[in-house]
């Protein structure tokens, strides 16, 4: 036998890939008893595009868990699933072949669609036809990029969040839950999109920092030293059309201490117009001195204390 000078690397995925297949090396044996077995749980990633280098580095850290388990001589519980369902699925094919689903759009049983860009629409059935397509492409590539990386996985185990068998769990497990009383309908505030048009969850969506506003309130006081109050909420401020100070409080003794005007029932009155600036968001060093110029003092119909 001659010892080749440098190893021979291609192809040596898909060998021993193979053996391991043949071999049914990683291969679940069910009729182990339950403390032998060390079951490995691990979400399904999304199938939604292509794996990267942080993906796989995951895996790996897992699948030396398996590894090590199995040198302990337990029996290693290690599917592999892919989550094909959801708004990244409809996301990635709506932005690969150009496509919006619209429910009004008849269904061309014979439709034919490339990728590329726009938003042509197409009935709701053509649409699902088109993730489970694509779908499927993604899967073949993601199982194999595991293959390769040499994942100790039982691929005879492999499951997908939308097939048939995945949709009757989840429905069978809702009418349970309904039988229960454990389901309910409520209305409630959400996260809504507006494209797709329906409600989201928190992991759908991406921070990004943006430019703000703030809002700082300037109060003239009658002892002549100025009242501040700030905001994130301008949205709110035209609905605040007075300040009202609680009765007692010490803290603005100067500013309630006169009357609103001649007019005014109530002696001394507790309710004064605001005047209010809005600044861009920067550092507080930047924000100019707040307005000394005295309010308005209320004697309006406006007023909340009803002074007019």
């Amino acid at each position: 036998m001659t010892v080749p000078e440098r190893p021979q690397l291609e192809g040596l995925e898909s060998t021993w890939d193979a053996v391991w297949q043949r071999d049914g090396v990683y291969r679940f044996d069910r009729s182990a008893t339950r403390d032998r077995v060390y079951a490995i749980d691990t979400p399904p990633p999304t199938v939604s595009g292509q794996l990267h280098i942080g993906t796989v580095f995951g895996y790996v850290q897992v699948d030396a868990l398996a590894r090590f388990q199995r040198m302990r001589g337990r029996e290693v519980f290690y599917p592999m699933g892919w989550d094909d369902n959801g708004l990244p699925t409809e996301r990635r094919v709506q932005n690969l072949y150009g496509v919006q689903c619209d429910p009004a759009a008849p269904y061309e049983p014979e439709a034919v669609y490339e990728q590329g860009s726009g938003r042509r629409p197409v009935s709701r059935r053509n649409f699902l036809e088109l993730c489970q397509r694509q779908t499927a492409v993604d899967e073949e590539s993601f199982e194999s990029v595991f293959r390769s990386v040499g994942l100790s996985v039982d691929w005879s185990l492999v499951y997908t969040t939308i097939d048939e068998r995945s949709r009757r769990t989840a429905q069978r497990g809702f009418l349970r839950n309904l039988a229960r009383g454990e389901a309910y309908t409520a209305e409630a505030p959400t996260l809504w999109d507006v494209d797709f048009r329906t409600a989201i969850a928190q992991a759908e969506l991406e921070d990004r920092p943006v430019t703000g506003i703030a809002v700082r309130l300037a109060f003239s006081k009658q002892d002549g030293g100025v009242l501040e109050v700030e905001t994130t909420r301008p949205e709110l401020l035209p609905a605040c059309v007075a300040l009202v100070v609680p009765p007692g409080d010490e803290r603005f003794t100067g500013l309630i201490a006169a009357r609103c005007g001649p007019r005014c029932s109530r002696s001394p009155c507790r309710c004064w117009r605001i005047r209010w600036q809005t600044r861009r968001k920067a550092p507080a060093s930047r924000w100019s001195a707040p307005s000394a110029t005295p309010p308005t003092w209320c004697g309006g119909a406006n007023c909340v204390c009803h002074c007019g």
